[in-house]
């Protein structure tokens, strides 16, 4: 027995005990209204305490566990508002019967209730579309290639094509247009959505490019001038690029301006596994002086010194004595200093060290004397590119540096202090 036959039925019951015509069919009405609506949430009831609890018993069961995330996300309790709203859009044309005067126009309240429900509908299938695409990209964290290639952008450019879509079709039923007539119409106001979505096309632009190119990635250590940005990457999206600065502080910047400006990204230090060291020491330049053959003698009893002492000292006395001059003064002919002989130390002394790269740059040299000495700088690579073993690494380079220094009658320029003022001053009252 459906609807349509109940309802009959009824009108002649109705008025075979006394119901007026109008009566019968406005009784009719109301009661096939109430038995919709109990239909819809019927439906309702037994889609969520059935259907969805079946599909959720499952996926618990299922040893997958992608399906667990669509469970999270609740794509499924969504799909079950969808039942009860056809049931309304579909039985409300039985409510009322075309061949009767009711009296008011039950037309447009039919169109109304099935233009609300239609709307209820589209909303629900973009939000389920929606959470769909979020559980998607959930998914994709989980496998490797997720730390390389962030896909939210694209997840967020299909969301903002689906959303118009939706608007498409709401419109086309607000002004009873065909959907293809409404998107046409958009071409006038085409000016006035690039103004609008000006940001978003830009954003999705420069993932595009961001990715294209493998620019950045999720955990990439980048440094962005002028940005306040100086830290790892933890999202990439169509809007922004989210920062974790290494003060915990988070650092959001519009994702077209990676793609227009420049910035550092340090992804290829962290996948060499090394790390640079570039730091330098001042020497007092008053110090720095010739070696005379116990200095020579002196140094030679250092391990790393022997050979290079021998070999430069057979090398000086040969290009000495190609040299047609009486005087043998030190301006005349070559020699050996401490600085030169410091610095080869240092260099032997970096070669020799269990935990500097060996296969990358390793460099011992002078920069531009000034008021402050003579800078000597050590650029090398540490063979562990975590920053707490660098930094360990390089106090103990340079602790050496330190200690060994006056071995070599050398010492570090250091600017005075009050206390050494103080002690000049005390010194000079007790003469």
């Amino acid at each position: 027995m459906n609807i349509e036959y109940l309802g009959k039925s009824l009108v002649e019951y109705l008025l075979k005990n006394g119901f007026s015509n109008i009566s019968a069919e406005l009784s009719r009405s109301f009661i096939l209204l109430i038995i919709i609506v109990f239909l819809a949430i019927i439906a309702n009831f037994f889609t969520k305490k059935v259907i969805v609890r079946g599909v959720q018993f499952f996926i618990k069961k299922s040893k997958n566990q992608y399906d667990d995330i669509l469970l999270d996300r609740k794509v499924f309790d969504l799909l079950s508002h969808i039942i009860p709203a056809l049931i309304i859009y579909l039985g409300v044309s039985l409510v009322f019967r075309l061949e009767f005067d009711y009296g008011f126009n039950y037309e447009s309240v039919i169109s109304l209730v099935r233009t609300f429900t239609y709307f209820y509908i589209i909303i629900v299938v973009l939000i389920v579309i929606s959470r769909f695409l979020d559980s998607l990209h959930d998914i994709y964290g989980k496998f490797p290639m997720a730390k390389n290639v962030s896909i939210k952008g694209f997840v967020q450019v299909i969301k903002i094509l689906v959303i118009l879509i939706g608007l498409i079709l709401i419109f086309s039923i607000i002004f009873d247009k065909k959907p293809t007539a409404v998107l046409t119409g958009l071409g006038a106001v085409a000016a006035v959505l690039m103004l609008v979505f000006k940001d978003t096309i830009l954003g999705f632009v420069a993932s595009i490019q961001l990715q294209a190119y493998d620019m950045i990635r999720p955990g990439d250590w980048i440094v962005v001038p002028g940005q306040s940005a100086d830290g790892n990457v933890i999202e990439i999206s169509l809007a922004a690029v989210k920062v974790r600065n290494w003060d915990k502080t988070i650092t959001i910047i519009p994702t077209h301006l990676l793609s227009t400006k420049s910035f550092i990204n340090w992804r290829g230090m962290e996948v060499s596994g090394a790390r640079r060291i570039k730091r330098s020491i001042s020497i007092d330049m008053k110090t720095v002086h010739f070696l005379d053959d116990s200095a020579i003698e002196k140094y030679s009893k250092v391990t790393v010194l022997s050979d290079y002492l021998s070999s430069k000292k057979n090398e000086i006395e040969e290009y000495n004595s190609h040299l047609k001059v009486e005087d043998f003064s030190n301006v005349n002919i070559r020699r050996l200093t401490n600085l030169g002989t410091f610095r080869k130390y240092l260099e032997y002394y970096l070669r020799n060290h269990p935990k500097v790269r060996q296969d990358f740059t390793l460099l011992v040299r002078h920069l531009q004397s000034g008021p402050t000495g003579l800078p000597i700088e050590i650029y090398v690579f540490s063979n562990d590119n975590r920053w707490a073993q660098m930094e360990e690494l390089q106090s103990d380079i340079f602790d050496h540096i330190l200690a060994v220094i006056p071995e070599f009658d050398l010492k570090v320029f250091q600017q005075a202090s009050g206390n050494d003022i103080k002690n000049v001053i005390e010194a000079m009252n007790k003469a």
